[in-house]
């Protein structure tokens, strides 16, 4: 035992492999701007990092939210007491391109935070572990913390700056010298260069301009039998046109709209040519925005798998898939001659809307779901066919 603890001493970087395999992890804290601490341990890769800490209560999907570029610059703390069971899928691709169980190519958020991993993950398609995941990825993870503690701070406190520290010897962070990621254009860092043509020999065509799509979309809108064209968030109007497009799908996204100035733009000059628009998530805000309204940051935003939004016309409700920490401002939305067309049944806040003359719809959550629910799939069959209805007029 003397040896095995003269290594130990040796090798207490909590980037040593042997540390990793004696002390199992090292130590780790989170602190928030506000000078809260939580202690916990490492898992991942063993770095320092930062960004805006946001919660969700999701209870499965971990895969799928840690590939979605909504997450972008941020630090995500999953509330669900364990983490990890079923492990992590291999990115295997189908032949279009699109890996199978994930929604991009990536892990999108700066770090995550939960409270208990699972290390002995059980699932026929699990090819290593989540701690696993992320330290190939160089992203660090913190477990071993209240989870739902945090959760609470966030929703009375809002959201905030975090860093994690690996070690247990740093207790401050100098936030002011730490840029939010909110003021900077995430979109450009998730869209791709260049265009990308999925099918392009099927007779109708969707363009998408890509803010940051999770690939569900393009999956949902393939198995449709159309042809996607999924152009960078800055694509213009005329490069997109040339496309002959059916209609135009303006995807999810990180960050504040009101950063997409070249996409606000197009999408503006889309609409006064009265190309058919469906907007998802942040597409929705920057449809608003594009229309002369206004958005606004929430307090905690929507992240989760159970958020009810009402159909204010019908009053049926349905049960949706949400990520997003801005919305639009409802009075400003109506005086851009656009109408609500879902609220959300908790705070009321805006979560679709559609204009009476144009063609152009939006929804606030991700009809494609992935995980569920996908009760709101039909939203791709609604616009689908009134924009082949628009295309023979």
């Amino acid at each position: 035992m003397g040896a095995t603890r003269q290594l130990l001493q040796e090798h207490k970087a909590a980037s040593s492999p042997l540390y990793r395999v004696f002390n199992h992890h090292p130590p780790a804290i989170v602190v928030l701007e506000d000078g809260t601490i939580f202690n916990g341990y490492s898992f991942g890769a063993p770095v320092f990092t930062n960004g805006e800490v946001v919660f969700s209560t999701s209870m499965v999907g971990y895969p799928e939210a840690l590939t979605d570029p909504s997450y972008r610059g941020q630090i995500l703390c999953l509330t669900y007491p364990l983490v990890g069971n079923y492990g992590v899928p291999s990115y295997d691709t189908k032949p279009d391109g699109l890996p199978l169980f994930f929604e991009s190519h990536r892990i999108q958020p700066r770090g995550l935070i939960v409270h208990e991993l699972c290390e002995r993950p059980s699932h026929r398609l699990s090819t290593r572990t989540l701690d696993r995941w992320l330290l190939d990825e160089g992203i660090p993870g913190v477990y071993g913390i209240d989870a739902r503690r945090l959760a609470r701070v966030i929703r009375e406190r809002g959201v905030m700056l975090a860093a994690i520290i690996t070690g247990n010897e740093v207790k401050s962070v100098d936030f002011d010298r730490i840029e939010n990621p909110n003021n900077t254009n995430l979109v450009k860092e998730v869209s791709v260069q260049k265009p990308i043509v999925y099918h392009g020999e099927r007779e109708n065509r969707i363009n998408l301009i890509d803010c940051g799509v999770k690939l569900n979309i393009i999956r949902n809108l393939l198995k449709r039998d159309v042809a996607v064209i999924r152009v960078p968030h800055d694509a213009s109007i005329s490069s997109i046109l040339e496309y002959r497009p059916l209609g135009v799908v303006i995807s999810n996204g990180p960050g504040d709209p009101r950063r997409c100035d070249s996409t606000i733009l197009t999408v503006r000059a889309l609409m006064e040519s009265n190309t058919p628009i469906l907007g998802i998530c942040l597409g929705t805000q920057l449809i608003a925005l594009a229309a002369g309204a206004d958005t606004y940051k929430m307090k905690y935003g929507h992240r989760s798998q159970n958020q009810p939004v009402l159909d204010i016309e019908t009053g049926r409700c349905y049960i949706t898939t949400q990520n997003h920490g801005f919305a639009v401002d409802r009075p400003s939305l109506e005086k851009a001659g656009f109408s609500v067309w879902y609220i959300n049944a908790n705070d009321k806040s805006v979560e679709g809307l559609r204009h009476p003359r144009k063609p152009c719809w939006a929804v606030q959550w991700h009809p494609e779901g992935s995980p569920g629910p996908t009760d709101t799939e039909p939203i791709f069959d609604h616009f689908l066919k009134e924009a082949i209805n628009h295309g023979s007029r």
